[in-house]
């Protein structure tokens, strides 16, 4: 399945066979200390900028309508983010990732945003389409 949106995501984790628990980390943009104005630039134009995890969730795809109820949800719970990484973390037999387990995918998910390590993660821009980060 392409993935092209949130929504996509979604989905896909609702079909599994086994139960899924999606992953996100909510992620600011900021220019780096010292920017130069090509730098600025090209942040203005959302093409560049430093990213940090801001915030961090697991979420049922079962339980979440769609990337507007996700919308609403980081805006009551957080401050105002620029990208979403989405993972996905699959259950074994008929049961759903522990949370012990759940909640070291994140940190690890947190950790490597935080390092750039965005490898096999799927970020999406505030309008829930999956963009190019690097």
């Amino acid at each position: 399945m392409d993935i092209s949106t949130f929504d996509d995501i979604l989905q896909a984790a609702r079909q599994q066979a086994e139960p899924q628990r999606l992953l996100l980390v909510f992620a600011s943009a900021s220019l780096p200390e010292g920017a130069s104005a090509a730098q600025r630039a090209q942040f203005e134009a959302g093409e560049s900028g430093e990213l940090a995890p801001l915030m961090c969730v697991d979420k049922d795809p079962h339980t979440l309508a769609d990337f507007k109820a996700l919308m609403a949800e980081a805006a009551a719970l957080g401050p105002p983010w620029a990208l979403v990484f989405a993972g996905a973390m699959s259950g074994q037999g008929g049961q759903p990732p522990t949370p012990s387990l759940v909640d070291a995918a994140l940190q690890r998910m947190v950790e490597d945003v935080r390092n750039g390590k965005l490898a096999g993660l799927i970020p999406f821009d505030r309008q829930g389409q999956a963009v190019q980060v690097g």
